[in-house]
């Protein structure tokens, strides 16, 4: 892994990190290093879990022991996701946490508003993806996409699916018969790693996503289908409308649709900025 992937900005301090069960896991020693005047955070990391004895009785849960590359080579080191992180954060009384105690405040807040009104989600959403540098249309039929994608995997969940690894089989399909690629296989090819696919798909590639999400719900409740099998079978043929739709385009355009056209340019540029 490269020394970037391995390594994080955390207020302008180095964190080291790996990638593992498709989450960020940062070195807890580095972190409340950053965020304490110590110069023992190993023995500050002891008296904070004699402290908060809640945080301590799930110490094995929330903190695993995890490889991690140093200037020594791969050492096994504490490390936490980023749930983990914020955890361990609200028991350090100090002043460079108080920042981010602060913000999990607000985020609670902005989150029990989003239950009690769905459409605020939608609409901070909408202002994340602008910031981003996203245009309006683009926003439009990714926020569409959102909802696409929600009514099936609700459908799924109602029809007998449970495991997360069904939904990403069942994905696969659909994505597969519409474009001939798995969804690892087409961050690939659009030279993605950790980020989104969908938030780097193009009009028409979003717009056929959207058909084979839709069809393969519409299947469902047509044929009543329940469990894995038939779900599954749904999910084919959903994808295949797409895929054919997209053939046809591109028979009548003379033009390849699937694109290995992305928008990291866009985000990197909007960090600078």
């Amino acid at each position: 892994m490269k020394k970037e992937k391995t390594i994080a900005l955390f207020c302008g301090k180095k964190v080291r990190r790996t990638w593992q069960d498709d989450k960020w896991w940062f070195v807890v020693e580095d972190v409340v290093n950053v965020l304490i005047d110590s110069k023992n955070p190993k023995q500050y990391v002891k008296k904070m879990r004699q402290r908060d004895v809640e945080l301590n009785k799930g110490w094995v849960q929330i903190v695993p022991t995890l490889e991690i590359q140093t200037q020594g080579g791969m050492q096994k080191m504490n490390c936490a996701n980023t749930e983990g992180i914020l955890r361990i954060i609200q028991s350090i009384p100090s002043k460079k946490a108080e920042p981010f105690k602060k913000w999990l405040a607000k985020v609670g807040r902005e989150r029990i508003e989003e239950i009690e009104n769905p459409e605020l989600a939608m609409e901070r959403m909408r202002l994340t993806y602008s910031k981003k540098g996203y245009s309006k249309d683009w926003i439009d039929k990714r926020m569409r996409g959102i909802a696409v994608r929600l009514d099936l995997t609700d459908e799924w969940r109602s029809r007998g699916l449970k495991r997360p690894i069904e939904y990403a089989i069942l994905t696969n399909e659909i994505m597969d018969e519409a474009f001939n690629m798995t969804v690892k296989e087409y961050k690939n090819f659009k030279g993605l790693d950790k980020e989104n696919l969908r938030d780097h798909m193009t009009d028409l590639e979003t717009i056929l996503t959207m058909l084979g999400e839709a069809t393969s719900t519409k299947l469902s409740q047509d044929r009543d289908s329940q469990g894995f099998p038939e779900l599954k079978k749904d999910a084919q043929d959903g994808g295949k409308v797409a895929g054919n739709t997209r053939k046809n385009i591109e028979k009548l355009s003379d033009k390849k649709i699937i694109s290995k056209e992305n928008y990291l340019n866009l985000h990197q540029k909007n960090k600078l900025t």
